[in-house]
């Protein structure tokens, strides 16, 4: 029954990805939810989707050969910060302990949530810009530290960073996003990889669900508003917030 439930949180993180993004909303508690430590559910989950990742980072590659040739955006210290950050967080995470994480959890689901439901409304043009290209740099290195250690919502964050830096390009801003996600994620992944803290059954289940449901989620794209699908992970992500506080407080 637990596979099972597994199985279907893959698939619908696949699924929702494909359509909206937040599948972590559905792979992180239904590996709780199967029994898993927080921690050993929230590095098992990381690298489950990393694949996937990957995978979008090369589909996204002529768009973000454009966009790192942009004169406005340094990728390469974009890219540093984001390995570098992706790093730390993980060790911070693996640092926690399970107590100290267990009571995070329905605050880091609830900061995710809202910063999710932020980018329905978050504008995709600036009106002027009110980040530099040093503030840009900073709110990269804590977007990738906090990416490395839960990573719900970074999208988002650096989608809204990229915004109030004055770029406009929607395209241009998705492959520099998924680009420093999967990066920071590397390493977050590199450093999951030697904690001895996967679950590697859970893993593969995961990882082979969120490939079919991204599948059927890019050929059902044309037929499910985005906005629908946006309404479902956020409802999701209130409920288990709320779950969580009452099981945890």
């Amino acid at each position: 029954m637990q596979l099972l439930l597994i199985t279907l949180a893959g698939f619908g993180a696949g699924f929702i990805n494909a359509l909206a993004g937040g599948g972590s909303f559905l792979t992180f508690p239904s590996l709780l939810a199967a029994g898993l430590p927080g921690i050993d559910a929230n590095a098992t989950s990381t690298i489950a989707l990393f694949p996937a990742q990957v995978a979008t980072t090369f589909a996204y590659r002529h768009s973000l050969k454009k966009s790192l040739e942009d004169p406005r955006i340094d990728g390469r210290k974009l890219a540093i910060i984001s390995l570098v950050g992706g790093f730390f967080g993980a060790i911070l995470l693996l640092s926690t302990s399970e107590q100290v994480f267990e009571r995070l959890v329905p605050f880091l689901l609830l900061g995710a949530t809202l910063v999710f439901a932020a980018g329905m409304v978050m504008p995709q043009q600036a009106e002027k810009q009110l980040l530099g290209a040093t503030g840009v740099l900073v709110v990269q290195c804590f977007v990738a530290i906090y990416g490395g250690y839960f990573g719900g919502g970074i999208g988002i964050l650096m989608l809204a960073a990229l915004t109030l830096y004055g770029l406009k390009d929607i395209v241009l801003m998705n492959s520099l996003k998924m680009l420093l996600a999967t990066l920071m994620n590397a390493t977050a992944t590199g450093v999951f990889l030697l904690s001895g803290r996967i679950h590697w059954l859970e893993g593969l289940i995961l990882s082979v669900g969120s490939v079919a449901g991204g599948f059927v989620g890019a050929h059902a794209g044309s037929r499910i508003p985005p906005l629908y699908v946006r309404l479902f992970v956020i409802f999701i992500g209130l409920v288990l917030s709320l779950h969580f506080y009452l099981k945890t407080f």
